[in-house]
Parts: structure tokens; sequence; C-alpha cells
């Protein structure tokens, strides 16, 4: 009897120590406690806060997850130009993730339609801001050509809704991007319960939402007004337990606000249009593409729609769409998104319909010796403008800055509700390896140490500027305070070259192309501040965490 109670008292002991046992190590868990400290996270008490919760990244609107790797870029089997601008390199792009569609009329319809409404052209502090975003339209003119029916339908009538937007510069991309990007979390918090419900339809010029802003001086979003900053569910909760509580406001490492939207660059472009997810056999490629589909030729081989054009594209002098019936590829000039088949990941026209800007600075090599991993060339690196009480500068509705392009349209280079940006000095760049300036556009190719003439003696002396690598026209353009614009154009007939840090790098065929542009290696360039009518965009997102979706799995299951 006594070694039974013995034995049940030994188990009873063994219950409660592994109890207590699994307790403390559940306490010590990672989302539980710090691996650092030992300090309780998220404790009622105060202490590190983190959102244990949080997932990994989540796809944006409009968006495909574009998984990424190591591919040959520049690789093509025509050069019509002779210019040998697209030598092969080896090249590793991160994952990220791209549009599946080019952006439509429609979509940047809703882009001018929010412009016009917070900032109204009626008001002449404002009228420039609609006026900069608006495509030029009248670059489906020619001047042996009756093309007035695109001019003046193209951009809005609905019949063009879902038709890819062309007469927009690189500029105006970019500003849609920025914009885009503020929406899509705008929206994300106010479904969080963090900002007031229905906040982004109720604004003014100098009120609006800005993401950068939202993440770096809270209380200045939405102009200062609490009401709607702070006017969620969510807030509202935690404010009546806490007016100091640290959850009031959404922070980035919450992981719940989007990166940002942003043209894609030329090398995450070209893999994407290239998928060659379909042509691996473990780490070896078996072949290469020529198009953004597999095999040789632009018409479909599959059973159900052989000799269908797989883009629409000009197949020779005066044929933009072959002869009326079976074998026309469906389009004479843009057609709808989604009128061909994707690729393999899933992007519509990365061939044919127009051709797309994309983020890179043009130059006629690719510096892949210095770098081959995430390759771009085109930073200018800023930071966020500080006042002198040590809190960042937003811009207001009244201090706007203005820019006259080269063209002499004239845009808006931010918007009431951003933060001022300013160029890196001194401060981030003193003894620093990888870069010395704000400006890397001309970096090994075009700045005053690639030229042919610098010297490592007398670096303080000024370069003769017809010396320089790239000796491009330098016209110039100004307003007086009338708005009258003075067109000084460069007399020079020593000029060399058309490539300056203005000019931007747009990939893919387009409906005005013989069939050899549709090669995703092929580059061309063309004036940041210029418009076409066969050049659109599509929007990329770098993705943060993870390379794959998905886990590596056995190959035979």
């Amino acid at each position: 009897m006594n070694l039974r109670k013995t034995l049940v008292l030994q188990l009873l002991i063994a219950i409660v120590a592994t109890a207590f046992l699994s307790s403390c190590n559940k306490s010590r868990d990672y989302k539980d406690s710090s691996r650092a400290t030992g300090w309780k996270m998220n404790s009622k008490d105060g202490g590190f806060q983190y959102n244990p919760k949080a997932k990994e990244q989540e796809t944006g609107p409009g968006l495909v997850f574009i998984e990424g790797g190591t591919f040959t870029k520049g690789k093509v089997q025509d050069d019509p130009m002779h210019d040998w601008n697209n030598s092969p390199t080896q090249q590793h792009v991160q994952s990220f993730y791209m549009d599946e569609t080019e952006v439509t009329n429609l979509m940047y319809l809703e882009y001018l339609d929010w412009l016009k409404s917070v900032f109204p052209p009626s008001d002449e502090n404002f009228r420039r801001i609609y006026e900069g975003a608006l495509p030029d339209t009248l670059v489906w003119r020619n001047r042996l050509g009756y093309n007035e029916v695109m001019t003046n339908n193209y951009l809005r009538h609905p019949a063009y809704a879902d038709y890819p937007v062309v007469g927009v510069s690189w500029i105006q991309a970019v500003e849609f991007s920025n914009w885009r990007t503020d929406r899509v979390n705008e929206l994300i918090l106010e479904q969080e319960g963090y900002t007031a419900r229905n906040a982004r339809f109720d604004v003014k010029a100098g009120e609006t939402f800005n993401t950068e802003t939202y993440l770096n001086a809270p209380t200045l979003t939405y102009g200062g007004k609490d009401s709607l900053t702070r006017g969620g569910k969510k807030s509202e909760g935690l404010l009546r337990k806490n007016e100091d509580s640290t959850g009031l406001f959404v922070q980035r490492k919450d992981g719940l606000l989007m990166p940002s939207y942003r043209l894609p660059t030329e090398t995450e472009w070209e893999y994407a249009a290239l998928g060659l997810i379909e042509l691996r056999n473990y780490n070896v490629y078996r072949g290469r593409k020529k198009y953004p589909w597999d095999g040789q030729y632009t018409r479909s081989g599959n059973r159900r729609s052989r000799g269908d054009q797989l883009a629409n594209f000009k197949q020779g002098d005066g044929d933009y769409g072959g002869i009326a019936g079976w074998s026309d590829d469906g389009a004479d000039i843009t057609a709808e998104v989604k009128s061909y088949e994707p690729n393999d990941y899933g992007l519509y026209d990365m061939a044919g319909n127009v051709a797309e800007w994309v983020a890179d600075v043009y130059r006629p090599i690719v510096d892949d010796e210095f770098n081959d991993f995430n390759y771009y060339r085109g930073n200018v690196y800023t930071k966020n403008a500080i006042d002198k009480n040590g809190k960042v500068r937003v811009i207001t509705a009244d201090s706007i800055v203005y820019d006259t392009l080269s063209n002499g349209k004239i845009i808006a280079r931010n918007l009431p509700g951003e933060i001022l940006q300013v160029p890196v000095d001194e401060k981030e760049t003193y003894l620093r390896t990888q870069f010395s300036e704000s400006d890397n556009r001309d970096y090994r190719d075009g700045d005053k140490r690639s030229s042919r003439y610098f010297q490592t003696f007398g670096e303080d002396e000024e370069i003769d500027e017809s010396k320089r690598m790239y000796n491009s026209p330098k016209h110039r353009v100004a307003s007086d305070s009338t708005g009258t614009l003075d067109r000084q154009f460069d007399q020079s007939s020593n000029r060399t070259t058309l490539v300056n840090n203005e000019v931007r790098v747009y990939k893919g065929g387009s409906w005005r192309d013989r069939d050899y542009w549709l090669d995703p290696a092929q580059r061309r360039y063309f004036p940041q501040d210029m418009a076409t009518d066969y050049i659109g965009f599509r929007c990329a997102m770098s993705r943060v965490g993870s390379k794959s979706k998905e886990g590596k799995r056995p190959r035979n299951k």
C-alpha cells in the first residue's frame, strides 16, 4: 500500500514539474518574451511592443508575385540598330511584385479625378498640379495622318477604359506611382480601424494622407486633424484605455502598410518579361526565349489557337494588324489589356500593345563588373528636411515647389502633405565606402572621374564641359512673372550625343514596332519629360521578407 502511495506521489510531482517547465518554456518563447533580455514583450506594464501576428507581405491591388533569381540580361537574337547596348550580363534579381497589366486609362482617370477634387484647377494656386498630371493627348497627331478620333477620345471615352494609358512622361508615371502608394495605405489604415471611416473622401489641399508623413510624423497627417488620424474604432478603444498608448499609430515594425509602388527597374522588367520559370531543369536553363512566350514565332502553335498572333505589333510596312478577319491580330493601335495570353508569371502584354517606362537612367553599357545584384542606374539619395525645432518639414498648400521641364511644361515636384526631401550631405556620406554623394546617376559612366580627360591631380579644377563623356544639348526654358515661356535652344554644333541624366530606358515592343523589338532584352531610351503614343507603364513593388511565398518542396512530389 505504501508503495502505491509512493508511486502516485511521484507521478503527481512529475506532472507538476512538467507543467511548471512547460510554462517556463512558454514564457521564454520568442513571441512572448525577448530572446535578448528575457523581458516580457507586449506587457501592459510597458516595455517593448511587438506584433507577433504580423504575417508575410500581402500582394497589393493589381500586382502579381515574381520570385527572384539569376538570369542572363541583354541576350538578344537581333540587333537591328547595331549599337550593341544590350550585351549579355549575368544578373540576380530579388523577389518583387509587378502589375498584372499595364496601367489603363481608367486607372489613370481615377488619379486625375482625385487630383481635381482635392486640388481644383479652378483655384489658381493648384491649377498647375492638375495640368501637370494630364496625359498629352496630342501625341496621336500626325502631319500626314488623320488621328483626331484618338486625340479626342482615347483617354476619356469608356470604349478605351481598359486600354493602356499613353501620352504620359516618365515623371508623370512616377507621380502616379507615389499617389497609388498613398491611396492603398490610406485604405488599409481605415479598414484596420486606425483612421476615421471615409476620411479619404473628405480632404482638402494641405490635409491629404501621405504614407511617409504618417510613419515619420503621424500627428501631422491629414493636416494635423486628430479626428481623422485617430478616428477609427481601434484608435478610439486604445485612447479609452490609455491616452499615452504607443499603439495609437501604425509603425513600420507592425508590418501593416505596403512598401511603395514604383516603376520597375530595367533588370526587373526584363526578368519578369522573360518568365523563365518553365525553362528551368534543376539549376540549368533548357534553351532560351526570344519572346515572353515559348517558341521562336509570333503566332500560336497551340491546337485550339493555332495561327493566332500572340501580341499586337507592326507586322510590316503599312501593316499594323494584318488582313481583316481570321489572321488579324485584333488591334491596329493599342488593344484592351488581357486580350492576349499572359506569360509564365501571369503578366499580360509584356510584348506588344505599348512599350513601357522603367526606372533606369539610360547608358549604352551595363556596368555589371561593379554590381550584378539588383542592378539599377539612377539613385539620387535624399533625406527628410528637418526644421530648426527638430521636426520634419511637411509641404503645405503655400510651399508647393514647381519645376519647368525642358519642353516648357510646368509640374509640381511635391504635393501638400508630403515631407520635403533634401539631398544627403556629409553627415551621411563621410567615410562611407559604398557611396560618396547624393546624385549617383553618373557613377562610373559620365561623371568627371569617368572622363578620358580626368587626372588624379588638380581635382579642384573644373573640366571643360565640351570634353565630358556625354555632351548632350542643353536647352533652357524659363518663365517670367506673367507665365510667358522663354525658350533658349542650344545653338552649339559640337554636341555628340542625346544621352544625359534626364533620359530614361523604356522596354518592350509596342503597336508601332516590328517584331524584333518584342524581345525583352531590347532597350531604347527617351527623355523623361516627354511622351509618345506608344509608351505606357506598369508599377512594381519590392518584396520584403522571404524570397519565395512557399517553402522549397521535393521536385517529384
